[in-house]
């Protein structure tokens, strides 16, 4: 047998054990086995490659044990098979089981007595966030996936700095990647000499070895701000100026941050705590032990943690579960959709039982591979009488979910795979007419900065675009 028929050999018996692999490996759709499948086979070695360093999600063995003893340390806010008497929250009964949902989830219970405030826009939502730092008495946190050292990123960073000067216990963390540009700066250790305390989120190491101890892109795409307990921000801001710089043709970043006060502070507080006890040896456990008195009057609210390391599939399961659960009107805005079939299937059926269901997207995508793979799913949503709008007045970041005018979903999440399976999220899930009546008018206004979609439109598109279309969407399940 020359060495030509050995090396032939080998290489088919790898590929049977990826398959193998693939095949086996728990947690994975049909549609996704396949796609694999069919990339091993077709790219003999590019696609073995490919599916060992992108095909799982693998956190690495050390951080999911690291991880999961933080976990053990930390108190538990809520019963995880959520007790009856955490529900008696004033949420109605046929809202009800949205947030026992939610509690399957993160194991958090929803919390009543919080108020809240939409922020106008995101130059005010900086601007409130350091009115609040300088008003700090005991602790800062904040964690961002995208933190640059911009005009608004350095008005965040100098509040940080006045609040450690006078005593206040300041913790920053950002994601490795998404603010890597901050981290490398001066900016960063200009902070830490200034006595606030910072944490890198899944932090990268060497790019050469980091495939090997886990995916290299599975990132902290949470956004959180808890200031004194009782105060926190929750939306799709990062901490930079709407201009976003480092992607300035699509600006401006068009976002919505929701400022929250009461008892759901204490859960965005433990998400912090567990990613950062995770990256630092500091254990703030007992953070979590000072009791929040819920104010006079207020809703009901939830945090939704997700992430690799949390149940499979829970994010979208939070989605169909809302897109299910609307009687009325379902309004969506999110820059980034790639639905798995379960999803799409969810949405469809909705306008077809007469909800007026209602999806705006950016015009101008700054992913050109995942707007080409959202393009791909208008005709059937459009077949189903889901309206789609495109919003023309820049990126469209928020990611915003209303249901029949009384409930909101609103956070980091996309409704897109990266969200559902790699990036760690943090969404607050809330039950108030009011604050959601406020959301609505927010997303109005996208409306009326948006171009309707329509049927003829679509049908006029040339065969390459919907070929392109098509072919990215073919291979989302391997993205």
């Amino acid at each position: 047998m020359d060495v030509a028929t050995i090396a032939v050999l080998i290489h088919i018996s790898i590929e049977i054990l990826v398959i193998m692999r693939v095949i086996l490996r728990p947690h994975r759709q049909p549609t996704s086995r396949l796609a694999w499948i069919v990339v091993v086979v077709t790219l003999p070695v590019l696609g073995i490659l490919a599916y060992l360093l992108l095909g799982e999600v693998n956190i690495g063995r050390r951080r999911v044990a690291r991880m999961q003893k933080v976990f053990e340390r930390l108190p538990k806010l809520s019963c995880k098979i959520c007790p009856e008497e955490a529900f008696q929250t004033q949420i109605p009964d046929k809202h009800d089981h949205l947030f026992r949902v939610g509690c399957s989830i993160s194991g958090y219970s929803p919390v009543g007595g919080n108020t809240a405030q939409l922020m106008a826009d995101s130059n005010a939502t900086i601007d409130r966030m350091v009115e609040d730092i300088d008003s700090a008495e005991e602790h800062v946190h904040l964690l961002f996936y995208i933190w640059l050292p911009d005009h608004n990123g350095c008005k965040i960073m100098d509040a940080l700095k006045r609040a450690a000067a006078r005593g206040v216990k300041c913790r920053a963390m950002a994601d490795d990647l998404g603010s890597r540009t901050l981290i490398k700066s001066s900016f960063w250790n200009e902070m830490k000499a200034a006595g606030v305390h910072t944490a890198v989120a899944l932090p990268i190491g060497n790019p050469l070895l980091r495939p090997f101890m886990g995916r290299i892109d599975l990132r902290n795409h949470r956004k959180i701000v808890v200031i004194d307990h009782s105060l926190t921000y929750c939306g799709s801001q990062n901490c930079a100026d709407p201009e976003f710089l480092v992607k300035p043709k699509y600006a401006p970043w068009v976002d919505a941050v929701i400022r929250f006060e009461g008892p759901v502070a204490r859960q965005n507080q433990h998400l912090f705590i567990s990613d950062w006890m995770t990256q630092v040896d500091e254990d703030l456990s007992a953070l979590l032990e000072t009791p929040i008195p819920p104010a006079e009057a207020g809703f009901p609210a939830q945090v939704i943690g997700t992430g690799p390391t949390v149940r499979f599939s829970a994010m979208p399961e939070m989605f169909e579960s809302l897109i299910h659960s609307a009687r009325r009107e379902l309004v969506i805005t999110t820059p980034y959709y790639v639905p798995d079939e379960s999803m799409q299937d969810a949405l469809c059926a909705t306008a077809y039982r007469g909800v007026d269901t209602k999806i705006i997207f950016p015009a101008r995508n700054d992913s050109r591979i995942v707007g080409a793979a959202s393009h791909s799913y208008y005709e059937e949503l459009l077949e189903a009488g889901v309206k789609i709008y495109e919003y023309e007045g820049g990126l469209l970041h928020t990611k915003s979910l209303t249901l029949d005018g009384e409930v909101t979903l609103i956070g980091s999440a996309n409704m897109d795979r990266r969200s559902f399976d790699l990036n760690y999220e943090n969404n607050i899930l809330f039950y108030d007419s009011a604050l959601t009546e406020k959301v609505r008018e927010r997303q109005q206004e996208y409306l009326a900065s948006s171009k309707e979609v329509t049927a003829e439109a679509v049908a006029a598109w040339s065969i390459a675009r919907r070929f392109w279309n098509n072919t990215i969407a073919m291979l989302g399940p391997v993205l």
